[in-house]
């Protein structure tokens, strides 16, 4: 029976709540259609967004969403989607699929749909074909409270306080379609940009996050930090999981070898190798000044459904993909010391998406079940955990048995969330905690077939379900099923 342990008395930190952000960019069916349907449709919605859409993400307490890109990001002109909906210019989306837009979905619109989930902002501004200038306004827009230029025109256009928003992204993806920079040239740039993105509060300050790698570009990130460190809070890092590196041919959402389970998850695991060597980086240049590393892109990327737009980027989404979550949030909460927020690419319709819509129909993937397991560990206290599991398959496909993370909550409940990577076979996995004496356990598993997933027809083939758990002297057991992600709730003495 493999074991797992969880020291109580042991903790690398507080599980920032912004591990469970999430991102929303101008692609495909994520914004239109799928959160923004405008104030006219037919499908329910509060100022034009998707009730349905926008109830079920609440319950998963998200901590703060970035916007609008992603690459969108670095052609994006903030005033475009300001003022009357009808005076705003119809511009065309050239990084994703050249589709026309009306712009009537902007900062105020993104700000009433953050309002309405209860959660922070997370701009991410123009600098690839942007200025100084236009990021430091909307800045100066979005946060002024007194008397300026940006405060008058936000006043016009019928919001009078400000929105104070507090996270900022420098760019996005620099090295690539935010510009083609080298990194000492974004280093450099970096510095000037954040010079201009100034606090308009003192109970209000930003966090400026430094455009950051592309996997595992150490260089990029030394070079940043070097030059550019002393101007900015995190760095961001982007990995995504493909079961292909040909990325014409990434492989199928549903339709996947057993070799292919393996593999991606094999390839999710890297995870943990890229979060210890860029944070390694950052510390050794952070100069003594706290600077965090947002993973603020992850997630699976495979070849979009048959008869979609390839350049909306639409996938179904399986029990593969709710592991592939399950391990980046147990390494996010295993290095919450350095991690201070994350972001899974993307929310609605897009890539590895909480839930799916056609129309006024909506289903929730496995994916958002796995971020509604593990919600308890926002702000908790992490507590070292360690499981001792065989390896499955070898070399490319190589992955353990089990895979978890714990914490501890204010109330003093211990969350532990332990994923069962064997697509086969069910684990007979015996818990035991250390510091502690357990008066109650509950448990909740989602589980199936790897290549399990809901549709509009089915949309509850992938659910939660109680899981048994039986106390011991020194902890619990439980059987955790094939392919499954299990969550447990202990209740200490």
């Amino acid at each position: 029976m493999p074991c797992i342990f969880i020291n109580t008395n042991r903790s690398v930190g507080t599980i920032n709540p912004n591990i469970y952000g999430q991102f929303s960019e101008h692609l495909g069916r994520c914004i239109y259609q799928g959160l923004y349907v405008g104030e006219d449709s037919d499908i329910p919605n509060v100022n034009g967004m998707r009730v349905d859409v926008v109830n079920a993400l609440k319950k998963i307490h998200i901590p703060v969403l970035r916007w609008p890109g992603g690459c969108f990001a670095d052609t994006y002109h903030w005033r475009d989607g300001i003022g009357p909906q009808s005076q705003r210019k119809t511009i065309v989306n050239t990084n994703w699929g050249g589709v026309s837009e009306d712009n009537s979905f902007g900062t105020h619109e993104f700000m009433e749909l953050a309002r309405q989930l209860g959660c922070e902002a997370y701009f991410s501004g123009n600098v690839g074909s942007g200025t100084v200038q236009e990021f430091s306004d909307w800045v100066e827009y979005c946060n002024m409270g007194g008397v300026s230029p940006m405060a008058s025109l936000r006043r016009e256009n019928g919001r009078e306080e400000p929105y104070n928003v507090k996270y900022w992204g420098i760019g996005n993806e620099a090295w690539g379609c935010g510009g083609n920079m080298r990194a000492e040239y974004y280093a450099d740039l970096c510095r000037q940009y954040s010079t201009y993105l100034r606090n308009y509060s003192p109970e209000h300050k930003i966090f400026k996050i430094a455009s950051g790698a592309n996997v595992d570009d150490y260089h990029w990130t030394r070079t940043v930090l070097e030059r550019a460190g002393h101007v900015i809070d995190a760095v961001s890092l982007h990995y995504y999981t493909l079961p292909h590196q040909d990325w014409q041919h990434k492989g199928s959402a549903t339709d996947f070898t057993g070799e292919e389970y393996y593999t991606t998850l094999h390839k999710t695991l890297r995870m943990e190798e890229l979060v210890e060597n860029h944070s390694r980086i950052i510390k050794q240049f952070a100069g003594g000044r706290s600077i965090g590393l947002a993973v603020d892109e992850w997630g699976t990327w495979y070849d979009v459904e048959p008869g979609t737009n390839p350049g909306f980027l639409y996938q179904q989404n399986t029990m593969r993909d709710a592991l592939v979550a399950a391990i980046n949030l147990n390494i996010f909460n295993n290095h919450c010391d350095t991690v201070c927020m994350a972001n899974i690419a993307q929310m609605v319709n897009v890539l590895q998406a909480m839930i799916l819509t056609e129309g006024s129909r909506m289903v929730l993937t496995p994916t958002y079940h796995v971020f509604a397991l593990y919600a308890a560990h926002q702000g908790a206290q992490q507590l070292e955990s360690y499981a001792e599991t065989s390896i499955l398959n070898h070399d490319e496909q190589a992955v353990p048995t089990l895979h978890v993370s714990a914490s501890c909550a204010a109330d003093g409940k211990i969350l532990v969330t332990v994923a069962n990577l064997d697509s086969a076979r069910a684990a007979e996995a015996k818990v035991m905690l250390g510091g502690v004496k357990a008066s109650g356990v509950t448990g909740t598993v989602l589980t199936g077939p790897a290549a399990a997933h809901n549709t509009f027809a089915a949309p509850d083939t992938v659910t939660p379900q109680p899981l048994q758990a039986t106390l011991t002297a020194d902890g619990f057991t439980a059987t955790l099923p094939a392919c499954s992600v299990a969550a447990f709730t202990v209740t200490p003495q």
